[in-house]
């Protein structure tokens, strides 16, 4: 199983991106997934999780500014930032719980990151 994210670059402050991120392999389901962001110096922290059947959540300090979404027929979760902050400069992580073909128990994959950068 493969999760590829992609869509992370640099942005000025108040800008927007939309990062995706792609599961791939033998899976037989998805359940749960969810974005997580790394700043330099600092903890992992939960960006915003999303179930399959739609149920968001989010870190209180990305809520109204950030979306988190899901294509089920792709295998993929999205993320909308909008109302960039520098602040939210951080490697972007995503993950989910995975079921395969091979083991009908989820597992949690995570995805190589991608850089998001916030600066004029």
């Amino acid at each position: 199983v493969q999760l590829q994210a992609s869509g992370g670059g640099l942005v000025q402050p108040g800008g927007s991106l939309r990062l995706s991120c792609a599961a791939s392999g033998s899976i037989s389901g998805i359940n749960a997934m969810g974005w997580y962001r790394q700043a330099p110096g600092k903890q992992r922290e939960l960006v915003a999780t999303i179930s399959r059947g739609g149920r968001t959540n989010y870190a209180d300090s990305v809520k109204g500014r950030f979306t988190i979404s899901r294509d089920n027929t792709k295998n993929t979760v999205y993320l909308q930032m909008n109302s960039l902050k520098p602040e939210d400069t951080a490697v972007y992580y995503c993950n989910a719980d995975i079921v395969l073909y091979s083991n009908p128990y989820s597992q949690r994959f995570w995805g190589q990151g991608t850089l998001v950068t916030v600066s004029s």
